[in-house]
């Protein structure tokens, strides 16, 4: 999904909030957001930009101000520390429910809500189970997807954020019970804001129950872009029976590829208007949308 006029002031709002998880300094702040604003993409300048395109060159302006190529580490471990004490309660959230997939698929989902980049709220874990009772997906696309899944031998797992992966973990535990396909989880290649990377990803366990590999893409993008992964990845995703993309950042990328969406599902929250409109749901919905041939 290309840039719509909603994304720049998310962008900012976004660009704000991380860098004052990094300094309360208010001039390097203004530093930054002043340089940012002359991006063109940020200026209302270059529509054809996907958010993940545009958020990269501010991630480059944070880790040259910051002195780090991982400016946010420790507030990644923060998040999946906590994700992990909560972990076991996860774990039998989806063990005594009806369905357990469908509960690990509304878990998975929910946890796409955790994002220290746009919100300083720590996880409860209380109000993430009671929204996953309150709001789950609906029955349709969960029992395609279903159907496809159980026909899957070779699943690609596109990840998101740091945290958000220990829902993702207990996900692929419960297909693994299920169906025992062979899953690849996919991070990303070089940091981008509080994304997983292959060390964020083992530190969780999910080497221990999936292969974990990185996308390969040199630079700091939050998202997906197929064009610039790794030859690995690309065959991979155009002969796996199965991809998984989770959240806006790899949503945003490959709905903009749509040629090469095919036996995709996207799971994510309607964390804002463009994405409502563009699955016709109410605000803070969960999402899983089936891209089958």
């Amino acid at each position: 999904m290309l840039l719509t006029p909603d994304c720049i002031p998310c962008i900012l709002r976004m660009a704000v909030s991380s860098i004052r998880k990094l300094t309360d300094d208010e001039n390097v702040t203004r530093e930054l957001i002043t340089s940012a604003l002359r991006l063109p993409a940020l200026r209302g300048e270059d529509w054809n930009l996907t958010s993940p395109q545009a958020i990269e060159p501010v991630m480059n302006m944070i880790m040259e101000t910051f002195k780090s190529d991982d400016p946010f580490r420790d507030l990644k471990e923060e998040e999946n520390a906590k994700a992990l004490e909560l972990y076991p309660t996860f774990k039998e959230s989806v063990r005594e429910s009806e369905d357990p997939l469908f509960a690990a698929v509304n878990l998975a989902i929910m946890g796409n809500s955790v994002d220290l980049m746009i919100s300083d709220r720590s996880i409860d874990v209380k109000g993430v189970l009671a929204e996953e009772l309150r709001n789950p997906i609906t029955a349709k696309p969960y029992e395609i997807f279903r159907e496809k899944l159980a026909k899957s031998r070779r699943l690609l797992y596109l990840c998101d954020n740091s945290g958000e992966i220990v829902f993702d973990k207990v996900l692929i535990e419960t297909i693994n019970e299920l169906y025992d396909p062979q899953i690849t989880y996919v991070v990303r290649n070089l940091p981008a804001l509080n994304d997983a990377t292959l060390y964020e990803a083992r530190r969780v366990g999910m080497d221990s129950v999936a292969r974990v590999m990185s996308n390969g893409i040199d630079g700091s993008v939050p998202g997906t872009v197929l064009s610039r992964c790794s030859p690995e990845l690309r065959d991979l995703f155009e002969n796996c029976d199965l991809v998984i993309s989770k959240g806006g950042g790899n949503f945003d990328s490959l709905e903009s590829e749509k040629d090469r969406c095919r036996n995709i599902t996207f799971m994510l929250l309607a964390k804002c208007f463009p994405y409502a409109r563009y699955f016709k749901t109410r605000m803070f919905q969960p999402i899983l949308a089936n891209f089958f041939e």
